[in-house]
């Protein structure tokens, strides 16, 4: 190990580090650039919280289910300074940045908390921990950490993530963001351009663009949304077959993106879209910026320019005040607008966030209630769109092979990573992982995919 990271008292130990990454692909992006760092630092990564002598959880803490893993895992990896060989027990992230002081004081086995900017002390912070208990790392809430250092990539190779943003403005009366990831700034298109050669120089096949909000990106660096200029950038690098746009808000959507999407084959003809809700009243309290029939006319537009494009959305649903009618008027939009992908999340009541003293909270097994009855009309939704497809060619991007079967699993550009569905391709030929093959459809199962080789196939 370097000098300058191990600390004396463990100088000449090869030390071993076990990272956990809790919550959204943006958090993932962070836990990369920390591997990387420490990696180049001289650790040993392992996957065994046996075998570590330091841990590292970045924490999320958007909802309550995620601050509940959070807690929870923190608490199990404690365990391991009483029972194991773990020296140094850190936590970062989301709830580290919002619950500091309370994360030290009742987790006496926590040497060190690292907030949302502060991914980039990581070394620093180990070296810190192994000394020292109850140390906290903080920086300013609206920096931006630029790292000039290979991240470790943890998807698999082939496809991998890039945050182009950081923060948010939009103040949604529901979300925490911005008070943990402070106002929205942009990364210097230059620098992401770099990021991506080097994904595309180790194998990335995929890359996919996220932020809080994608559409907004470079308004606040260059005077105009510029997220269509940076689009064609990534499209003349070299490796890179597919580049995927995730989190974009409907009214920051404008026709300069629908024109470079049409026009760049590598730009997947994919989008989410987090509408969250349909109705005005809704939609109003929760302070989002549009209306449902801006919402209408977004959608019918897009799949009007770009037909075989695919729309992912999320809903809330038991937001207060959310009457029985709002949300049979929501259904009604689901079975309208027929979304190709649909996740739906109930109201989680956030501390410091003004929903969370609304009038009107709803009881937690309407909001259930009202969840499942959306998820059964999505399914059936799904189910329909799926039988369509049999007989429909498809260009999948091979993602592993079934055990003990002529069969692989892979995606199609209407599927991101972890969140849609997947195709089971059934062929003898060899594949790899980042392959991509012509797939004819047979069949469906449920939200997969079922097809076969075609004749003829591309790597």
């Amino acid at each position: 190990m370097p000098e300058g990271i191990c600390p004396d008292s463990y100088r000449g130990e090869t030390m071993n580090l076990l990272f956990i990454s809790l919550g959204c692909d943006k958090n993932l992006v962070d836990s990369e650039v920390m591997l990387g760092i420490v990696e180049k630092d001289g650790y040993t990564i392992v996957d065994c919280e046996e075998d570590a002598d330091i841990i590292v959880i970045n924490t999320c803490c958007f909802i309550h289910d995620a601050k509940e893993e959070s807690i929870q895992t923190i608490l199990e990896m404690a365990e391991y300074k009483k029972t194991g060989r773990l020296k140094a027990l850190i936590v970062a992230g989301c709830l580290a940045q919002r619950y500091k002081e309370e994360i030290i004081a009742e987790i006496p086995e926590v040497d060190a908390v690292l907030g949302t900017t502060s991914y980039d002390k990581i070394a620093e912070t180990i070296k810190k921990a192994l000394n020292n208990s109850g140390f906290i790392e903080l920086t300013d809430i609206n920096a931006l950490p630029l790292v000039d250092i290979r991240r470790l990539v943890t998807t698999g190779g082939h496809f991998a993530y890039l945050k182009i943003a950081e923060g948010c403005d939009k103040h949604c009366t529901y979300c925490i963001i911005p008070k943990l990831r402070g106002n929205y700034r942009s990364v210097p298109m230059e620098r992401l351009v770099n990021e991506a050669k080097a994904l595309a120089d180790q194998g990335v096949r995929e890359l996919l663009l996220v932020a809080q909000e994608t559409t907004l990106y470079g308004k606040d660096l260059y005077g105009e949304k510029s997220l269509h200029i940076l689009l064609r950038k990534l499209c003349k690098i070299q490796g890179l077959r597919w580049i995927r746009i995730l989190y974009c808000y409907p009214e920051e959507i404008d026709d300069k993106l629908i024109q470079v999407m049409k026009e760049e084959k590598k730009i997947c003809h994919y989008l989410d879209l987090p509408i969250q809700h349909s109705e005005d009243e809704i939609l109003r309290r929760m302070g989002r910026r549009t209306t449902r029939q801006q919402l209408i006319s977004t959608i019918r537009k897009l799949r009007r320019e770009i037909p075989d494009i695919v729309l992912r959305t999320t809903l809330i649903t038991g937001f207060p005040g959310e009457t029985k009618e709002q949300h049979e008027a929501l259904m009604d939009f689901v079975d309208e607008m027929e979304f190709e992908r649909l996740g739906v999340f109930t109201y989680s009541p956030e501390e410091d966030t003004p929903a969370a003293d609304f009038s009107g909270q709803i009881a937690e097994e309407v909001k259930e209630e009202r969840r499942a009855e959306l998820m059964e009309l999505q399914q059936e939704i799904v189910f329909d769109q799926a039988e369509a497809m049999t007989g429909r060619e498809l260009l999948v991007m091979i993602e592993g092979k079934v055990a003990d079967e002529d069969a692989y699993v892979g995606r199609t550009y209407m599927d991101a990573p972890n969140v849609d569905g997947l195709i089971f391709v059934n062929t003898d030929k060899e594949l790899m992982s980042g392959d991509f093959a012509k797939v004819t459809v047979t069949g469906a199962a449920e939200y997969d995919l079922i097809g076969e080789l075609s004749d003829e196939f591309t790597k």
